[in-house]
């Protein structure tokens, strides 16, 4: 959006409209869009999923990602309610290249707002549902965390088109899981009276529950899974995170007006939304709902289609088929004797599994996760022990994605590393020096284009160059084919801290 689209945009005509009254609604609203909050940074599935690499960005249940998967969900969502085009995905300033590459390659034009910092989910479904009042013009917000597994997705959209009835007239629905066992890993929704089309009312949302409690909440019959997934007009939620909380209203609101467009991102005034309270979605809102301060009325659709939050290798084990030992595999897995046991093999390296129960083994480039099953929710713990040994498995992979394509980190010691380097076609690195390392580039495959000092000249296979410590330099590709070259540099420091960038197509400081 450009400044004059973000005046057009409503976001000044929302925040009156919230004042004219309790809802702040224009008339009847038939228009859905989807919104992805993709901020996550989930440790439970590490070592697949790390803070520079969550889960929503990798396949964890097929080949697509979770986010590719979620942006594509209402695709063909059929109906009384027309979807607009457009996903509103909010994420991270760490991820947001990614995400835009993985909505691209899944054919989603989507609009991508940046958090200049985390504010947890509240502020982000603010942000959304501030872009979402197009023109002026009202939206139902299908509001969808981008790291959950649905199977079943025409179930999904029987429950999303009854929930937008709802919210088409002012109430705030969210869709609910009938639990099929007692869990303490998830949020509560306990049930009101039931309605003609199978929704219920909300009489109070509950926090996660210890394991008896969650055993009662189950035997009573009384209670759903909170699934994360809300259906709500855009100036509904406006009005009553403006009557709750208007401190994150107000900052909200200043960010978005204030914020530039780039083309690809919208990045809200970094300032403004660090005034913003941090809550989530839940504690924000919906659990007013039943209470003397609520905002308005709830309503909770039933959900019954394959639903999993993936919030650990235990919920992936339990959302994969299986075979008739009950073991999962995922790449070059061997099992033998093996029961009720998941194994991946991400980096290539067979992974073989003897005799193993209850067993979670989960191999990368650079570290192996062997854990039981019934202690995977400790993996958090883990990460954290591992992050206070300042060792970068804890945040990164070897494998480091960037938007000009990636590097790998092949081999180091005390003063060299070798990396192997792809850049896209048509893409380029920073115009950069370092302080502390000097650089050999040996072309293996494709054509560079290599800026050095005041040199331009190109490369092709099985050539190569030196870049001298404090020299500045450039890598391009200007090909149509990939460029992969290794790169070995040497010197007294090579962390990647040790760059000075005077010129970036990606706007990286």
């Amino acid at each position: 959006m450009t400044n004059e689209a973000r005046t057009e945009s409503g976001l000044e005509q929302g925040a009156a409209g919230v004042e004219a009254g309790p809802l702040g609604l224009a008339g009847p609203c038939r228009r859905i869009v989807p919104v992805i909050l993709a901020g996550g940074s989930g440790t439970r599935l590490w070592p697949m999923s790390r803070e520079q690499f969550p889960k929503q960005l990798i396949g964890v249940v097929g080949r697509d990602s979770l986010l590719q998967a979620t942006v594509s969900r209402l695709k063909d969502f059929a109906g009384d309610f027309k979807v607009d085009g457009e996903p509103i995905i909010v994420c991270g300033e760490e991820h947001r290249f990614t995400t835009e590459e993985q909505t691209r390659e899944s054919g989603v034009a989507a609009r991508i707002i940046v958090e200049p910092a985390r504010r947890d989910t509240a502020p982000a479904l603010t942000l959304a549902a501030l872009a979402a009042m197009k023109n002026g013009e009202d939206a139902i917000m299908v509001a969808m965390p981008a790291d959950h597994s649905i199977a079943d997705i025409p179930a999904l959209h029987r429950a999303i088109a009854i929930a937008a009835e709802h919210a088409s007239r002012g109430v705030i629905a969210t869709l609910g899981i009938p639990p099929t066992r007692p869990d303490t890993g998830f949020g509560y929704i306990r049930l009101g009276t039931a309605l003609d089309d199978g929704a219920h009312e909300i009489d109070r949302f509950v926090e996660k529950p210890a394991a008896e409690l969650a055993a009662q909440y189950v035997a009573a019959g009384t209670y759903w899974w909170n699934s994360g997934i809300f259906v709500v007009r855009a100036s509904v939620w406006l009005a009553a995170l403006k009557q709750l909380n208007a401190d994150m209203f107000a900052a909200c609101s200043a960010a978005a007006q204030e914020g530039e467009d780039d083309g690809k991102f919208f990045r809200p005034q970094a300032a403004q939304f660090g005034r913003a309270p941090s809550d989530s979605i839940d504690y924000a809102v919906m659990e007013h709902i039943g209470t003397p301060t609520k905002p308005c009325d709830g309503v909770v659709v039933p959900l019954v289609a394959g639903w999993s939050d993936l919030g650990s290798w235990d919920a992936v084990w339990d959302a994969m088929d299986k075979d008739e030992s009950g073991n999962v595999a995922s790449g070059r897995v061997v099992f033998e004797g093996a029961t009720s046991s998941y194994a991946r093999s991400e980096g290539g390296r067979l992974v073989a599994c003897v005799g193993t129960t209850n067993v979670i083994v989960v191999e990368t480039d650079d570290a192996v996760l062997v854990a039981d099953r019934s202690r995977v929710q400790d993996i958090k713990g883990l990460v954290a022990r591992i992050r206070e040994q300042h060792a970068p498995e804890a945040d990164t992979h070897r494998k480091v994605r960037r938007p000009w394509g990636f590097y790998d980190s092949i081999e180091h010691g005390e003063r060299f590393q070798v990396k192997r380097i792809v850049v896209s076609p048509g893409s380029k690195l920073s115009l950069q020096m370092h302080h502390h390392r000097a650089e050999h580039w040996i072309v293996v495959c494709g054509t560079a284009l290599v800026t050095r000092g005041e040199e331009q000249f190109l490369l092709s296979e099985n050539e190569s160059t030196f870049i001298p410590l404090g020299v500045r330099h450039r890598l391009e590709n200007p090909g149509k084919v990939p460029l992969e070259i290794i790169e070995v540099q040497s010197g007294s420091y090579l962390g990647e801290d040790d760059i000075v960038r005077f010129d970036d197509t990606y706007g990286r400081s």
